[in-house]
């Protein structure tokens, strides 16, 4: 059954007072606002400080302070008075979330008189009746007159918005005022359900040694209220939070041809860093906005070939036959100023396209990076070598003795590309252990890794061979 209800009160407006016997009550909506600062973590967190002008009666009173966020963090809620703080005491404060609809409100009015319009078909006019609303528990029951009604097809019509029912979340307060001056008050609060995050495009040269890198910010709003005209900062970095409480994380200047693009300016704060729009915004509820964040060109980057090997049974034998290994393509670039880059990357996903003979562009795959410091290298695997192939085989074990074993490796790459190339071969070692004799030199990475770089001639297949004795 279709409910339709119709309120007769006066809508609420920026800064009605409502005086009552007792405390008088002042209502602030958006309309009121001076200004909002959004600060937006990547992590579905956001801290937002809205200034309102306010004029409070002197005395005791009520505040009512709407169009706030839903998603709201009641406990972080803080308020002031920017221009007369000595004279606004806070009392109480109270989030108001229980919000109109039908049910909450016919519920108001069990046990008390409402209209209900029904169109006479006879007459071709609208009626309207009274009715006793008896009971809301199973959808409406009537009485009219005499007579009970279980259900009724009319219009219902109420007098009034009842008390302590809002149509938006709303803060409110219970204050103490010395002054008949308007009070600027800066309202602050963290909200959940607003998040941005790091995209970028790396378009790569046909000859597959430079590129170019642009990133852009996506913010998504669903905090559950709009945001007009803001003043925008992005914090990136991990601050910590207590339960559902998050995070924050950092990233900054852009130098030498790694230029922030002019609408962000970076700056240092505590241990992080942010990146204030230098000029106003607009999000919307359930909005996703994207700003462009930084540019940079003829980025140098490197082309790499990688076998990555797992940590095999080096304690008894390796029964099966050979096995195959992805070969995994992947870019590499140093975030240094030699590079054309020198500063601190959020995390991301960055997606990479390769330039064509005839300059159109082809995507040819994306990984997610890390947050990257100045200095720190970037490695993205964008997918898997198709004319190159790896397969490994056991060719001996030993054991010395129960906690000694001795074991021969094999491994196999076939170059079936047009050009020669360099393949790295990345072991993963137990316990402790030592290489007994080895094909190709290796360097040791940390202290369980290892990493062959060998050469692979076009048309051709290699073998490197090691032999490694593991104790454990």
């Amino acid at each position: 059954m279709n409910i339709s209800i119709v309120l007769l009160f006066a809508l609420t407006v920026p800064f009605l007072k409502v005086v009552s016997a007792d405390n008088p009550v002042t209502s602030s909506a958006v309309n009121g606002q001076t200004s909002v600062n959004i600060t937006v973590y990547n992590n579905n967190l956001g801290f937002i400080r809205d200034t309102r002008s306010i004029s409070l009666p002197k005395g005791e009173g009520e505040l009512h302070v709407q169009d706030v966020a839903s998603q709201i963090i009641p406990e972080s809620v803080s308020v002031a008075s920017l221009n007369a703080p000595d004279n606004l005491s806070l009392l109480e404060q109270t989030y108001e979330y229980d919000l109109i609809n039908t049910n909450k409100l016919l519920e108001k009015y069990v046990g008390k008189t409402i209209k209900l319009q029904i169109w006479n078909q006879y007459h071709d006019r609208k009626d309207t009746i009274d009715a006793t609303l008896m009971s809301n528990t199973d959808g409406p029951v009537y009485k009219i007159g005499n007579e009970i009604y279980l259900e009724h097809p009319g219009t219902k019509i109420l007098p009034e918005l009842p008390d302590n029912l809002f149509t938006t979340p709303t803060l409110t307060w219970f204050y103490r005022n010395k002054t008949e001056k308007s009070h600027t008050m800066e309202i602050s609060y963290l909200t959940n359900n607003i998040n941005w995050n790091a995209d970028y495009v790396m378009t790569v040269n046909e000859n597959e040694t430079t590129a170019k890198l642009s990133g852009w910010a996506t913010i998504r709003n669903q905090s559950g209220v709009l945001y007009k005209n803001a003043r925008l900062i992005l914090v990136a970095g991990d601050v910590h939070r207590v339960q559902d409480i998050q995070r924050k994380r950092a990233f900054a200047r852009a130098e030498m041809q790694m230029a922030m693009t002019p609408q962000f300016e970076e700056e240092g704060f505590f241990e992080y860093h942010t990146y204030a729009l230098q000029r106003n915004t607009t999000l919307k509820n359930n909005q996703s906005k994207q700003i462009s964040l930084l540019d940079a060109s003829n980025v140098t980057i490197q082309k790499e070939f990688l076998v990555q090997g797992d940590m095999y049974s080096y304690t008894r034998p390796f029964r099966d036959e050979k096995q195959k290994h992805d070969v995994n393509v992947c870019f590499n670039f140093k975030n240094t100023k030699e590079s054309n880059l020198g500063m601190p990357i959020p995390g991301g996903i960055i997606r990479f396209f390769k330039q064509e003979k005839n300059n159109s562009v082809q995507f040819i795959g994306e990984d997610r990076i890390n947050h990257t410091p100045v200095n720190g290298e970037i490695k993205a695997n964008i997918g898997k070598a198709f004319d190159i192939t790896a397969e490994r085989i056991q060719t001996d074990y030993k054991q010395i003795t129960t906690k000694i074993h001795e074991s021969e490796w094999e491994i196999s790459i076939r170059n079936q590309k047009e050009e020669d190339i360099m393949v790295g071969i990345i072991e993963t070692l137990p316990g402790n252990w030592s290489v007994i004799s080895n094909s190709h030199p290796y360097t040791k990475t940390d202290a369980f890794t290892i990493r062959f770089d060998v050469k692979a001639p076009k048309n051709e297949e290699i073998k490197i061979l090691y032999r490694i004795k593991v104790g454990l």
